[in-house]
């Protein structure tokens, strides 16, 4: 939508600044209010949500700053859909609607968005709105999150742009459909108090700017917001080398057709004051529910344009104005005709850290090497032995994230979806669900040895206390996250169970309904970043150090960095190394030759 404003009346400096960092400061209030009074740990621990004002055509106007960056500036094309269902007139205040619908919102189903109609003297001025994962919304297992799936039917309850409250009155007949087709009426019905209140909280603290500075003077100073964004990052893309810069990787399948690879291709292009993201060539949607509506290209593109061309300034509609991107229909990340959706957070880091891929040919010095990007998601899900209530409990792992232009990777993080979004902490995984984390540990050698070695992976160890069932989603094993200028992949992550009686471990990546049996094992391996620039230009010293603190193992630092150490005495054998090093830079040369 075409949000340009070339009349927008002009806004006094220092009033715009106020109502600018306003509009912000509310949102982070408000997701602190969400995440206080939600009853699931995916939202209050994880923080798996977002929050954010849009106008009354669907435009974003502000975002909070913590929560996912794949919901950055996404919460206009629900709203749009409310708009276009019931139209402006439509809306009173008081009105609460929920949407989940996969062919306006392109995720899986339980990511659920939450909106209110915000009324000044009368008139719509806008909307408040939250996305939240929601614990369960039905389908084949519990947590809604199946690899097995086929079609966006067999994932769970679709809800579209529906009055949950009208009026201020909840519309107990359509809450009580909800209530019996999901799993956990209690986690989700509670979370949707929390969204609502979070959204009450914004709505009213948004009112009382209008009522301080006037109608009038607030909608200036978001017009001029958003044309002073739009002129901030076309002056930053003006300073990018212009031209086409290409890149592609691929997935390892998508759960049900496992003889084939799933492509990803890139085109960036940077002239004429813009920055087109170009993703023809890409997949075709699949059978299986790797699949993301056209929202998950549109998101990718976003966070990985944001990152790279502005990354401290705050997302809004018009900071993206100079952004073009191209997505031909049917896609992977743009598919339709009711596609499974169930695991379209699997593909999208793999797609971001391509577009960061081509990037890195023009803009060397803004991006790192690959990070895990797998997202190891897990789940444990039953009934407590005890109790006899369901239980269903989900987390993804931390991992390493690539080298960076002169610093090593970061670890342990999640990946770059995720943003501020954290772990479940141990004590409340043992509290949910009959599990026992025996350890939790560095993965040694798994970072991407480079001069700047990428971050390091994980390995969680869980013990299984009673009989239940896991859920996995596992990717990036077959294009590890591959290094810069020189720099060596990382390892890959994975599940490894290791059962009762049973000598040789399973291995596993994407499976659902997994029984596990009361003294299973399980390793949750996460994956490490790529390295940048030759590993044996790696200061010996670093490498030492690398050895002592238990990232590299000696043979690592033999093997990778060209480093001879000594285990018991960890000394450098100085002569050793010389000649080994002089060995692998030989063979670099002739490789590159």
């Amino acid at each position: 939508m075409d949000t340009r404003t070339d009349m927008a009346p002009a806004a006094d400096p220092v009033t715009l600044e106020i109502i600018r960092d306003l509009l912000v400061a509310i949102l982070d209030e408000g997701e602190v209010n969400l995440e206080r009074t939600a009853f699931s740990p995916i939202i209050y621990e994880v923080k798996d949500y977002c929050i954010g004002f849009l106008d009354k055509a669907g435009n974003t106007i502000a975002q909070s700053r913590g929560g996912v960056p794949t919901f950055m500036a996404d919460l206009g094309e629900p709203v749009r859909d409310g708009l276009e269902i019931y139209g402006e007139s439509g809306f009173d205040p008081g009105d609460v609607l929920l949407i989940n619908y996969a062919a306006v919102c392109g995720q899986h189903l339980n990511n659920v968005v939450l909106y209110m109609p915000v009324h000044w003297q009368g008139k719509l001025v806008g909307f408040s709105a939250t996305r939240a994962h929601w614990t369960d919304v039905g389908g084949s297992v519990s947590g809604s999150l199946s690899t097995k799936t086929t079609e966006i039917y067999q994932e769970g309850l679709q809800i579209r742009s529906v009055k949950v409250h009208k009026k201020g009155k909840p519309d107990e007949e359509i809450l009580r459909l909800i209530r019996h087709n999901i799993r956990f009426p209690e986690l989700s019905f509670g979370d949707m108090a929390a969204q609502i209140a979070a959204c009450t909280l914004t709505s009213e603290r948004w009112l009382a700017i209008i009522t301080k500075y006037g109608w009038e003077t607030v909608e200036a100073s978001i017009l001029n917001t958003w044309d002073q964004s739009e002129a901030f990052v076309r002056e930053q893309i003006s300073m990018i080398p212009p031209g086409r810069y290409e890149a592609e990787s691929f997935l390892d399948d998508d759960a049900i057709d496992l003889d084939t690879t799933i492509p990803i291709k890139v085109a960036v292009t940077v002239g004429e004051g813009q920055i087109t993201v170009d993703f023809t060539g890409t997949a075709a949607q699949t059978r299986g529910p790797m699949n993301g509506g056209r929202s998950a290209g549109l998101a990718a593109a976003r966070v990985a344009f944001k990152s790279v061309v502005m990354p401290a300034l705050p997302p809004c509609e018009g900071a993206f104005r100079p952004l073009k991107i191209v997505l031909p229909e049917g896609t992977l990340i743009s598919a339709t005709d009711n596609a499974a959706m169930g695991k379209w957070n699997l593909p999208i880091k793999t797609v971001i850290d391509t577009i960061y891929l081509a990037f890195s040919q023009v803009v060397p010095d803004r991006v790192a090497a690959g990070h895990h990007a797998g997202q190891g998601l897990y789940s444990f899900y039953g009934r407590n032995a005890e109790t006899g209530q369901r239980f269903s409990t989900m987390d993804t792992v931390l991992g390493g994230w690539g080298a960076q232009p002169a610093a090593d990777g970061f670890s342990p993080l999640k990946t770059v979806t995720h943003g501020d979004t954290r772990n479940i902490p141990l004590e409340v995984e043992e509290t949910f669900s009959p599990i026992l984390i025996e350890s939790y540990r560095w993965r040694p050698d798994s970072a991407g040895a480079g001069e700047w070695r990428g971050g390091l992976g994980l390995c969680k160890v869980y013990r299984v206390l009673h009989d239940c069932h896991a859920n996995f989603g596992f990717e990036r094993t077959k294009c590890p996250p591959w290094g810069l200028f020189g720099g060596n992949a990382a390892k890959v992550g994975g599940v490894v169970i290791h059962r009762p009686g049973k000598t040789q471990p399973e291995r596993v990546l994407k499976a659902t309904a997994v029984p596990l049996e009361a003294g299973t094992r399980l390793e949750i391996l996460s994956g490490g970043g790529g390295g940048r620039g030759p590993a044996f230009k790696r200061p010996i010293a670093r490498v030492l150090e690398d050895v002592r603190q238990g990232y590299v193992t000696p043979e690592g630092a033999r093997d990778d960095y060209g480093v001879v150490i000594h285990g018991t005495s960890l000394e450098v054998d100085e002569q050793a190394t010389e000649k080994l090093r002089k060995l692998m830079e030989e063979h670099a040369r002739a490789a590159v030759g």
